[in-house]
């Protein structure tokens, strides 16, 4: 297979509601994003990946979509999104938009014609189901807690809804949810945009009997054993065969749980299906069965590596990887697994580059990661809106027997709120992200990090995420080369190998404040240092890695 646009693409993240809001309302929006997007052409990504923009009550920020061809009157209008569009292709930005298909909200038309009646065309574009014995039809519980069943008593059944009770699933067993999913890409692809990241896209095929399970800590049963993913890839290469192969696109797809042998099938390099999948291995390390992923604590990172060279190696020649510390659903890159302390942010935020940014695949970039934003420090569940948090806070405090702070601790390491406050665009209070009420709290650290302390000093983390993203578009040895851990069992150092037709590049990340020692492996005595990896200004000292240093070396 040839070389693809995408494998040498850098990928932003936009999430619009905290971008920039350009009408002072606190919400970002489309103009908003529209006069930033001669940042992004300097920072130098190729894609942005948008977060939902359509028509929606917000019920859970716009992935609860009550219209896909509408734009949401607090982002703006169908002409923003299309002078938006316009100015980013200019720059020579493409634009990948989110395609929200598990679901819709409960406020769209089709949902509201299913529940009209039981005997309505739309019934069959949801799954609906009698009570069993007076009650749910199955014991398990929905991502955001409580039941995946609401009683709907106009109709006398249950609705099926995996994550919000607003949110109901879309049937995909039937013919004609996928005749419309696919007339609704095809209404963007027209316009111009350039593919789609697909959202939860492994949760669309269902065990059908519904089964129940053990129940767990809150009473209900894991949602997982009802997800089907071996049944989704028929319907994504019927996808690819009546949309996608009709242009040229870049698709990745959201599939939580997924593992290297079914990420061949959804990102397989004959094109059949996707561009390359995300997957959440490495972002799940500190979980546990009790409370989730409401664990503190960051992942050994002997275990971090081995996630990483097993999604290297074993996608191989076979099909791509998507790279990717943070998102919208994430906390921040530099808190959740490096140092946000004053002292140590930018260098470690400079190492997690160079680690992500030098290994084989598609680099993702969610917005203020290019900076070094952090975590928010979280006192109150009051300032904090994501509904997750709020369901996550109930079942910690009054299931797990943790205290408000045991509580709060979590929040300010894992709420996905982290990754969602105001971009910082400056030093003053509002961070240049509004001049009304931000609906999410600014984080008071925008004081020292923020753009325009950074977009021309070549010594920011800005820099840094600049001179990698160059790097990549001009080295087919990052691009195409072949990924071998070093180091293995170290708990220190992050340290790979990429080769390339004779080519070879050696990547080291130190993962702590400590100076540990650090001796060449064979063949780099004499090798050349790769100046957009390096972290400090002072030449390497051999023999050693510096605190959060990182480098690399061209033999």
């Amino acid at each position: 297979m040839s070389e693809q646009w995408w494998q040498r693409a850098v990928v932003y993240q936009v999430y619009p509601k905290s971008f920039q809001d350009s009408d002072g309302d606190g919400i970002g929006d489309l103009p908003g994003l529209t006069r930033r997007l001669p940042y992004l052409a300097k920072l130098g990504i190729d894609v942005i990946w948008l977060s939902p923009v359509y028509a929606s009550p917000m019920d859970d920020n716009g992935y609860d979509i009550s219209d896909y061809r509408a734009i949401a009157p607090v982002f703006g209008t169908m002409e923003d999104f299309d002078t938006m569009l316009a100015t980013a292709h200019g720059l020579g930005i493409k634009l990948v938009m989110d395609l929200v298909a598990n679901h819709t909200s409960d406020e769209h038309r089709w949902f509201e014609e299913s529940r009209s009646s039981r005997d309505n065309p739309y019934r069959d574009y949801y799954y609906w189901r009698d009570p069993v014995d007076g009650h749910e039809p199955s014991n398990m519980g929905g991502v955001f807690g409580g039941s995946i069943w609401e009683w709907d008593e106009g109709t006398g059944q249950y609705y099926l809804h995996c994550f919000s009770k607003k949110q109901p699933d879309l049937n995909w067993e039937n013919p004609r949810v996928r005749d419309e999913v696919y007339d609704l890409m095809d209404f963007w692809l027209a316009k111009g945009v350039d593919g789609f990241r697909m959202d939860v896209i492994g949760m669309i095929a269902k065990d059908t009997s519904f089964p129940s399970g053990e129940p767990g800590p809150t009473g209900y049963s894991s949602l997982y054993p009802l997800i089907q993913d071996e049944r989704v890839h028929p319907w994504l290469q019927e996808m690819r065969q009546r949309v996608l192969s009709r242009y040229d696109t870049m698709t990745v797809g959201e599939v939580g749980g997924a593992t290297v042998e079914t990420a061949k099938k959804y990102a397989n390099l004959d094109g059949s299906e996707l561009s390359m999948v995300f997957q959440f291995e490495h972002v799940g390390l500190t979980g546990s069965p009790e409370r989730g992923k409401w664990v503190t604590g960051k992942p050994r990172l002997v275990d971090l590596k081995r996630v990483f060279e097993h999604w290297e190696t074993g996608l191989e020649g076979v099909a791509w990887n998507s790279l990717f510390w943070d998102n919208h659903d994430q906390p921040r890159a530099v808190s959740r697994w490096a140092n946000d302390a004053p002292e140590w942010r930018e260098l470690s935020a400079k190492m997690l580059a160079t680690c992500l940014h030098l290994m084989k695949g598609t680099p993702y970039v969610y917005q203020g990661e290019e900076l070094g934003m952090t975590n928010y420090p979280f006192e109150d569940m009051s300032l904090i809106d994501d509904l997750e948090a709020h369901d996550a806070y109930r079942m910690l405090t009054q299931d797990c027997g943790c205290t408000h702070e045991e509580a709060m601790a979590a929040m300010r390491e894992i709420c996905r709120d982290n990754a969602r406050t105001p971009m910082q665009w400056d030093a003053t209070p509002l961070a240049g992200f509004t001049t009304g009420s931000p609906w999410l709290p600014v984080n008071p650290n925008c004081a020292y990090i923020n753009a325009a302390a950074q977009v021309d000093d070549p010594t920011s983390v800005f820099a840094h995420y600049q001179r990698l993203i160059a790097l990549r578009h001009e080295s087919d040895l990052v691009v195409h080369g072949i990924f071998r851990l070093l180091m293995p069992e170290s708990d220190e150092v992050f340290a790979y190998e990429r080769a390339l037709d004779g080519k070879r590049m050696l990547v080291a990340c130190n993962f702590t404040e400590r100076e540990v020692p650090f001796a060449l492996p064979d063949g780099y005595e004499d090798a050349v240092a790769v100046a957009a990896a390096a972290n400090y200004a002072e030449p390497c000292v051999p023999g050693v890695l510096r605190p959060y240093e990182s480098l690399a070396l061209l033999a």
